[in-house]
């Protein structure tokens, strides 16, 4: 005969089944997060081995299958690791690759931007009135705001007036023009028609060649020479497309003055060009920032410190540099309340100003901090890139990893850390 368990021996068995299910079920959803949020390639110092910071226990061990050494792309050393739940529980497989930690100097200064597009910008578009009616020669041909206008019959455009002197002077005739549209070159034929006002020859077309304004430069690498800041990439006030650099310069800056913000309004440092020597040149504006080398001395006082790498991060308190008033930049605390390891792009980290001085000077995050470095840990770990509209002590922060990753000087497009 069977031997019945107790009514309080099978509750408990019950209870403890339930409890097992239940951790079960979480550890899954813990591997599922994991797998979604962890990226798949980390760098790490030369002779370091990976640690991945978060709220649970990873471990990262070596695939016993890649004891070798692997290259990357890059020709860096890499291995295939596997990241593990515990120890135990596997999550995913991550390449590591082992790069010489680069030492940068943070910056803070506050620099101008003197920038040159690689051809003209439509910005905006507008009917013209002629004998029989109005039109628009450049929709009509298919462009649209925001496109790079390149060349004309297959002469470069590289100002405003040389596109409306290729225009004035075609007598009607149509043009063939090269054009980018999201770094995708196309030709089109363009067919000018005579304004009824003063029978001149036009396309219907506002343009621009150019930009200037002021950012934070963020690092400074004294083996190469080169610099980054802003941490954004320069892009149209008006189409909000990316402008191609054709040539540019860093020119120092002094600031003057401080717009506040405030709930809905981003405040902004003023600030005037100098007469001074430039301090650079530019040769990259890309998704990351802009980038190029300086002609002569770093403006930072600072000592090199190592760049932080995206798993060393951590939530809490860091610091940045930034210049509220001269050219000379102070340290201000903040705290990183989100990391976000698989963006690639400018809002790898959501950051809080707690400074007390900062917070009273200007409100939080301002226009023309874009760029300033932020360090924690003795190391250079990221840059300042937005402020929030709805609240200005917050904002956005990318790694200087991927800063540096995508800012060698001389690139012309994004290239892999090296």
């Amino acid at each position: 005969m069977r031997k019945k368990v107790p009514p309080i021996m099978r509750k408990w068995i019950q209870r403890t089944a339930a409890i097992l299910a239940a951790a079960v079920i979480q550890l899954y959803a813990a591997v599922g997060y994991y797998a979604r949020e962890l990226p798949d390639h980390y760098y790490v110092g030369e002779q370091q081995s990976l640690q991945v910071s978060t709220a649970l226990h990873i471990a990262a061990q070596e695939q016993p299958t890649a004891a070798q050494t692997l290259f990357s792309e890059t020709g860096n050393e890499a291995q295939t690791v596997s990241l593990n739940l515990f120890g135990f529980i596997p999550i995913k497989e991550v390449e590591v690759e082992s790069i010489r930690t680069p030492m940068l100097v943070p910056c803070g200064q506050p620099f101008g931007i003197k920038m040159l597009m690689d051809g003209v910008m439509i910005v905006k578009e507008s009917g013209v009135q002629t004998e029989t009616g109005v039109c628009c020669p450049a929709a009509d041909a298919g462009l649209q705001e925001g496109d790079i206008l390149h060349s004309v019959n297959g002469t470069a455009i590289s100002s405003n007036q040389a596109l409306r002197e290729q225009i004035l002077q075609s007598n009607g005739q149509a043009l063939t023009i090269a054009y980018t549209r999201n770094n995708t070159p196309y030709t089109t034929t363009l067919q000018p028609v005579a304004s009824a006002a003063d029978g001149s020859y036009t396309a219907g077309i506002w343009v621009r060649d150019s930009t200037a304004g002021i950012g934070t430069l963020t690092f400074y690498n004294p083996e190469t020479n080169a610099f980054g800041g802003l941490g954004h990439p320069i892009c149209d006030s008006d189409t909000g497309e990316l402008m191609p650099l054709s040539s540019g310069e860093a020119s120092p800056v002094q600031i003057e003055h401080i717009i506040k913000g405030k709930e809905g309004t981003p405040g902004m440092l003023q600030g005037t060009f100098s007469n001074a020597p430039a301090l650079g040149t530019l040769l990259c504006n890309n998704s990351c920032g802009i980038f190029g080398t300086l002609s002569g001395n770093c403006p930072s006082q600072t000592e090199a410190v190592p760049m932080g790498f995206k798993q060393e991060i951590e939530t809490g308190a860091a610091e940045i540099l930034c210049t509220l008033s001269g050219t000379q930049p102070k340290r201000y605390s903040i705290s990183i309340e989100e990391i976000n390891l698989q963006d690639s792009g400018t809002q790898n980290m959501v950051i809080r100003v707690t400074d007390p001085e900062l917070l009273r000077e200007t409100g939080g995050i301002v226009q023309g901090m874009s760029g300033s470095p932020i360090l924690q840990n003795g190391k250079l770990i990221g840059a300042v890139t937005h402020v929030f509209v709805d609240d200005p002590t917050c904002g956005y922060a990318i790694f200087c990893e991927n800063m540096y990753r995508y800012g060698g000087a001389g690139a012309e497009s994004e290239t892999p850390l090296k």
